[in-house]
């Protein structure tokens, strides 16, 4: 029977307490979100919300192709200077999606020849660019630039090291520096994914490369994603503009992908306009982070330290986090649940969003309901 394979996997999911549902919310949701991956409470800003609907009005409510035919306007144009400019880069390419510009990044940048070297926590997207780059790849232990070295020092060729800046899945931060002294040892590029990092790290919330000191270097490339601190959707590759013009030529995810919608390029740029005007939300999320590990662990709750707006939080197993998730919804709180395989380690979790624009009064009702449902 066609596809008969999948009722053995599912029955495997579900023994194994891995089943995913979709769950709708509605427009005006009761509960206290700290699931989401809006960092500074962007999303439904009025004037984010109102650059998405102006952009809309003006330009359509899609790109109608894709960029290098008709899915470029002034409006992307104006989204790719800001970006460069905002988070110190010389240029700035925009795509549909942050996974697409993780995959182009690494497809594009690891011709035949070429050695990626991956962190062993990194990302999906990032792990598929490698998987469909032309390049052999090497996985190294996680956050440790002397792996990254051993790896880089018999090869002779191109070479790129790919991590994210902060993991999506303990939020902890890459050794940004090391890794790029490192790189430059053996004559290496950089690629890093500051999806967790922009609007949260550095000055301003001009995202990790920039706090490091490596915003604009000819050896560093970063992606960024539209989607979490600036409340929009699509992402972002930033770096020298000739490797930015090497991805409008070879980069397939960008070539024959249909170019980010309007509303989506407008929300991000007022985005970008409010955080100019209010660099205080990226301190803020930071602040909001360490007090809800403060309490957290005060409570005798397992969680890593935060480096910028994730919190994790262990559970005891897979379906001790599920159970754990789907108590505090029903106590009023939404928090992201965390298992294998979405986490490298294989220790499931529960993922909490510090949000720049929580009050005080809901970081105690979080804390409150989170240790009161504990497994």
């Amino acid at each position: 029977m066609a596809f008969g394979w999948i009722d053995e996997q599912a029955r495997q999911r579900r023994r194994a307490g891995l089943v995913r549902r979709l769950r709708p919310r509605p427009a005006d949701s009761p509960l206290l979100d700290l699931a989401s991956n809006d960092y500074l409470g962007l999303a439904r800003h009025p004037e984010v919300a109102e650059g998405a609907a102006r952009a809309a009005r003006t330009w359509g409510a899609g790109a109608t192709g894709s960029r290098l035919v008709t899915g470029t306007t002034e409006l992307h144009a104006a989204l790719e200077r800001e970006l460069a400019a905002f988070c110190g880069f010389e240029a700035a390419l925009v795509f549909s999606s942050g996974y697409a510009a993780n995959l182009a990044a690494v497809t594009a940048l690891a011709p035949h020849g070429a050695l990626v070297v991956s962190d062993a926590g990194n990302h999906a997207s990032l792990i598929d660019g490698c998987r469909l780059a032309r390049g052999t790849t090497q996985v190294v232990a996680h956050a440790d630039p002397e792996a990254v070295r051993k790896a880089l020092a018999p090869h002779e060729g191109p070479a790129v090291v790919v991590s994210d800046t902060v993991f999506s899945v303990d939020g902890d931060a890459a050794p940004l520096v090391p890794l790029a002294a490192a790189c430059r040892e053996h004559g290496a590029g950089l690629v890093v994914d500051d999806a967790h990092g922009l609007g949260v790290l550095g000055e301003g919330g001009r995202g990790a490369p920039h706090a490091a000191g490596l915003a604009g270097e000819d050896d560093v490339v970063a992606t960024v994603t539209l989607s979490k601190s600036l409340g929009s959707q699509g992402g972002a590759v930033l770096g020298p503009a000739r490797v930015i013009d090497h991805l409008v030529n070879a980069a397939r995810t960008f070539i024959f992908d249909t170019g980010l919608a309007p509303a989506a390029a407008g929300a991000a740029l007022a985005a970008l306009t409010l955080l100019r005007r209010e660099p205080e939300r990226a301190a803020r999320a930071r602040g909001v982070a360490a007090e809800l590990y403060a309490r957290l662990t005060a409570l005798g709750l397992e969680a890593v330290r935060p480096d910028a707006a994730v919190v994790s939080v262990r559970a005891p197993s897979p379906e001790g986090a599920v159970r754990w998730a789907a108590d505090c919804r029903a106590a009023g709180l939404s928090v992201g649940c965390f298992r294998p395989p979405s986490v490298p380690d294989g220790i499931s979790r529960l993922r909490l969003t510090a949000r720049a624009d929580l009050s005080g009064d809901q970081i105690e009702r979080a804390v409150r309901v989170i240790g009161g449902t504990r497994p």
